[in-house]
């Protein structure tokens, strides 16, 4: 049996809770975001675990921040800040398959290889290799011919990019600029699909270097 530490279980169920108490999270919301947590914090790589926490929670604030404003602004507001199962799942599937696959290479007395090693050992064998914080640097291109670095930043890129748009979407309503369509440059109202405003767009930026620079302390070549 593979070793599971408190933390890969306590973390994604506080967190699940969290969002059920602050409703921004349905039943099936929470569900799912505690065996996404379980996966993304079960490896011995904690850069999974520190980028959903940091995707979470900036992407919940946001959420919450300005409700009153934007419940004027956008119909149906208040179903916006209810994620369902369906959408935890889209917004961290991709992490989550980069994370387990990470960890199937990386990590081979971890959870990921006991469930899925055995159906990748003959396409793996030439890549894998044991994962030790002192030894290499996971963003290291010579590590399993450039896989630890690609899916380091497969993860990355995906939490960004979330983040990014839900800062975009959540935090762009409020701007002092109004939204244009961003295929005709026409003004529209806030809230409308397709529309950009300055103050969404550098939310989405911001939002984008802020994933970016979240797990840097495991190792300065990751900044």
């Amino acid at each position: 049996m593979p070793h599971i530490s408190v933390a890969a279980v306590l973390l994604p169920t506080i967190l699940a809770a969290h969002g059920l108490r602050k409703k921004s999270l349905s039943p099936s919301g929470a569900l799912t975001a505690f065996f996404v947590g379980f996966f993304m914090f079960s490896g011995s790589l904690k850069v999974w675990g520190v980028s959903l926490i940091g995707f979470y929670l900036l992407g919940s604030r946001a959420t919450k921040y300005g409700k009153q404003r934007k419940a004027k602004l956008e119909a149906g507001y208040h179903d916006s800040g209810y994620r369902s199962g369906w959408q935890v799942l889209s917004n961290s599937f991709s992490a989550a398959v980069a994370a387990s696959a990470w960890n199937i290479l990386f990590d081979p007395r971890g959870v990921h290889a006991w469930v899925w090693g055995a159906l990748t050992a003959g396409a793996t064998s030439t890549i894998a290799q044991t994962y030790t914080s002192d030894a290499w640097c996971p963003s290291s291109n010579d590590v399993g011919n450039g896989w630890s670095r690609a899916l380091l930043f497969a993860a990355l890129g995906h939490f960004a990019c979330c983040l990014g748009d839900t800062l975009a979407s959540e935090l762009g309503i409020l701007s002092s600029s109004p939204p244009r369509l961003i295929t005709t440059g026409k003004v529209v109202p806030p809230g409308t699909n397709g529309g950009v405003s300055v103050g969404g767009t550098l939310a989405s930026f911001g939002g984008g270097i802020t994933m970016g620079k979240c797990p840097g302390f495991l190792c300065p070549a990751i900044l």
